[in-house]
Formats: structure tokens, C-alpha cells, sequence
């Protein structure tokens, strides 16, 4: 047997963190890794040998279950499940992570400025309200009906990674829009999930959500800045919007317009401490230590140092930094492979055309709302908000390119496949065949809205 050097492997360990650190900079590898997970959840969903399993493991429970001595049974989360969880704790991360972006987006970025926010923010409601409407035009009176938010989200990462790929053939004003359009796009969502996908309400419990919310809020204005006051609050605020009847990663997008964005400490204050330790550091140079640089007193100055940098940066910036990765990378495949895996049946769930009277047709309302309304309510709401001087055309743009790069807007995936998991809950007979019909027309219609976005890029890009 050939073994193989210590320091070889310890080569090869490396050149693989290193290219993998390279791959995940990229802005399509997201999206990469979300197709990927797609596909192994399909995979898991139909072969005959793992669905069974597939399914048993997220409708595995979770819950703890505290029986009284009066032999009342009390399960807290209540009826928790693997599936219940990534889409009801884990998704909440995702939400928080979401509003954390428009945070910064609405205080210091594409949508912080009326002038800024008003061209795309438009377009938003355009992509939103078309493609409902279409929807609704299809499957009203059906048991499809409750649908109509499935096909109004824009998903940014598959987006964003897409105009990467395209690079110079669209104009950086029209990336700018389409981001700060997805970031608009994704609150209006926000807004849907909140208001029409919840579940019957517990006005007292919601009553006791808003109140702690408001005294965070108030712990907020009085200039708290140290994260645990806001951590442990948020945990009760989730609990409360779990039992409450309002959909739990609410909560999540609650909390971070919460969260601080302004740093503890000022830029004035952070040189004079700099200036101040650096000399301290040269004043324990004399300690002689056999560990040499940095000697016991300098570690300690030096976690000093670091401790002031840290809290310079705002605490909304350092946890979406901190967390964008693992939400990227972890939460939303995890996500994808516990949403995306369908038992396909038949070759019918591919049929978008086929409607009935009862169940209408889900897949024909997304996919018409996803390939169509997207970029006809983009386009039609920028044209008019131009033409009535509201808004302004994005610099080095056409109308043409516009359209293309609408087209994108109907990738809708993450949120998309979130609304049909908490749609069509009036018809619990159907529920199931609707959601998984649903999902794989998401997966349709976001693939189909990619490949014509693209094509389209292309052929406006060679006549120009």
C-alpha cells in the first residue's frame, strides 16, 4: 500500500479550501448549488428505493413532548416535524437575513432615496400585481384559487447570478435595477405571506408580539447596541408569532428592521482608541516574554482593538455578513431539498394545459404568471411610471433590453416554492396534488422565464 505524504495531503487540503472559498464568491454559485439540491431532491422524491425514506424523514417529529400530572400532554414547538422545521426556524434565519438586505438597501443603498427606490419599487408592484391577476384570471372559483401568490416573487440569487453570467452584454444601470427591483420584490412578498397566508389569529398572543416589539423598538431609539438585547427577544417574539396564527419567519423580518444599523461607536471615536492602544502596544514591547510578539499584555490590547473595530461596524451589517453564508449555502439547498422533492406520478404534472372545473389549473396560472405577467407587469408599470415623468429610464437602456431583462424577474424559486407550501389550505383534500403540481410549475416556469431572459439578452445585445 502507497501512502501518501502528510504534508502532500495537507497541500491537497488546502488547494481544496481555497478553491472552494473561490467558488462560493461567485455570484452564481448559488444558484449552482440550489439546481443541484433541486435535482437530488427529485431524485430522493421518485426513486423507488429512497422515496419512502425521503418523506419519512421529514415527516419525522420533533417536537418535546412535557405530560402534566393532571395527564395533560404539552408539545412545544407544536406538531414539529423535519419539514416543519427548516420551514418554520430555519426559513425564519432566511427571512431575517432577507430584511436585513432591504434594511441596508432602504437606509443606504438602491432604495434609500425616493429617487432611487421609486423606478424600480414601481416595477415591483407591476411584476406583482400582473402576474396575480393572470393567475386569477385562470384558476378563479377553483380549488387552485388561493394560488395567486405563488407566481409574484422574484428570486435574487438565481437573478443576480444570471446577469453575472451575461456580464457587459446588459447594462450595469439595468443590474441595479433588477437587484433593487428583486429587494422591492421580495418585501411586497413579505407583505403577501403576512397579511394572506397566515392561519386564524390569536389576537392576545399577537397583542403581547406587538407590545414586546414595541419596547424593543423603544430599547432601539434609546441607543442599545449590545446584541443579546436583541437576540433573546427575538426567540420570544418567534414564539409568540408561531402560536399566534401569523406565519413564524415573519418574525424574522420583524427583528431585523429592528436590529441597529448605526454602530455602537463613532469614526472619531474608533481613531482616538486606535491611537491610543497602538501606543500601549509599543509601551509593552519592553516585556520581555519567551512567546515574543504579542506578548501577554498586547494579546490583551490587541482583543481590545479588535472588540472596538467590531462594534464600528453596525450590528445589521455584521449579522448579515455573518449570516449570508450560512443561508446561502446551508439553509436555502437544505431548504430546496426538503420543498423541491416531489413525487411526480405521472407525466400529467407536466402537462401546464390541462384545467378541470373543481381544481382549475395551478400549473398553467404559475407558469402564465412566472413566463408572462412577470415581465409584462415589469415593463408595463416602468413604461408608465417614465412616460408620467415618476420615474426615470435607467441610464444606457432600452426598452427592448428592459423586456429582457424582466423576463428575469420571473425566476421565482425560494419564495415562489415557500407561498405554495402554505397555500391552498381551504381545500385539504387537494392540498397535497396542488402543492406538488405547484412546485414543479415554479421549477417550469422559472426555468422557462430563465432560458428566454437570456435569449432575449442576446438578440437585443447583437442588434444594438
Amino acid at each position: 500500500m502507497k501512502l501518501i505524504p502528510v504534508y502532500t495531503w495537507n497541500k491537497s487540503v488546502i488547494n481544496l479550501e481555497t478553491r472552494g472559498k473561490k467558488f462560493t464568491k461567485q455570484p452564481w454559485a448559488q444558484g449552482v448549488i440550489l439546481i443541484a439540491f433541486v435535482i437530488i431532491a427529485m431524485l430522493l422524491a421518485n426513486l423507488p428505493w429512497t422515496k419512502d425514506a425521503y418523506h419519512h424523514i421529514l415527516e419525522t417529529g420533533l417536537s418535546i413532548n412535557v405530560t402534566s400530572p393532571g395527564g395533560h400532554t404539552f408539545s412545544f414547538p407544536r406538531e414539529m416535524t423535519v419539514e416543519k422545521f427548516i420551514n418554520d426556524i430555519l426559513m425564519v434565519v432566511f427571512f431575517f437575513t432577507v430584511g436585513l438586505e432591504i434594511k441596508r438597501e432602504v437606509t443606504n443603498g438602491e432604495l434609500s432615496s425616493p429617487k432611487k427606490a421609486i423606478m424600480p419599487v414601481i416595477a415591483a408592484f407591476g411584476g406583482v400585481a400582473v402576474p396575480a391577476l393572470i393567475y386569477t384570471l385562470i384558476n378563479h372559483g377553483t380549488a387552485s384559487g388561493s394560488g395567486w401568490g405563488i407566481p409574484t416573487a422574484t428570486d435574487i440569487a438565481f437573478a443576480v447570478g444570471i446577469l453575472a453570467i451575461l456580464g457587459n452584454k446588459v447594462p450595469v444601470s439595468l443590474k441595479v435595477f433588477l437587484t433593487a427591483l428583486a429587494i422591492a420584490d421580495d418585501l411586497i412578498a413579505i407583505l403577501v405571506v403576512a397579511i394572506f397566508y397566515g392561519g386564524s389569529i390569536n389576537l392576545g398572543l399577537l397583542g403581547i408580539a406587538v407590545f414586546l416589539i414595541l419596547l424593543i423598538l423603544l430599547m432601539n431609539k434609546l441607543g442599545e447596541k449590545r446584541p443579546w438585547f436583541y437576540f433573546i427577544p427575538a426567540i420570544a417574539v418567534w414564539v409568540l408569532f408561531y402560536y399566534s396564527g401569523v406565519h413564524a419567519t415573519m418574525s424574522g423580518v420583524v427583528m431585523a428592521f429592528l436590529v441597529p444599523f448605526t454602530p455602537r461607536y463613532s469614526k472619531e471615536y474608533y481613531r482616538r482608541k486606535k491611537e491610543t492602544y497602538a501606543k500601549k502596544l509599543e509601551e509593552y514591547d519592553s516585556i520581555e516574554e519567551e512567546c515574543g510578539f504579542p506578548n501577554g499584555p498586547q494579546r490583551h490590547v490587541l482583543r481590545q482593538i479588535s472588540a472596538t473595530a467590531t462594534n464600528s461596524i453596525g450590528m445589521s451589517y455584521r449579522l448579515e455578513h455573518a449570516l449570508s453564508p450560512w443561508v446561502n449555502f446551508i439553509i436555502m439547498p437544505v431548504f430546496a431539498l426538503a420543498n423541491a422533492g416531489v413525487t411526480i406520478p405521472s407525466l400529467e404534472y407536466f402537462n401546464i394545459f390541462k384545467f378541470s372545473p373543481e381544481l382549475g389549473s395551478v400549473s398553467l396560472g404559475i407558469v402564465a404568471g412566472l413566463v408572462l405577467g412577470k415581465p409584462i407587469g415589469i415593463t408595463l408599470a416602468s413604461f408608465l411610471a417614465v412616460k408620467s415623468k415618476v420615474g426615470a429610464m435607467p441610464a444606457k437602456a432600452t426598452w427592448a433590453m428592459l423586456f429582457a431583462v424582466a423576463c428575469l424577474g420571473g425566476i421565482g424559486f425560494t419564495m415562489s416554492i415557500f407561498v405554495d407550501t402554505l397555500s391552498f389550505g381551504d381545500y385539504p383534500q387537494h392540498a397535497t396534488v396542488l402543492r406538488d403540481m405547484g412546485k414543479v410549475a415554479v421549477l417550469m416556469g422559472s426555468l422557462i422565464a430563465a432560458l428566454l431572459g437570456i435569449f432575449l439578452v442576446n438578440i437585443v445585445r447583437k442588434k444594438s
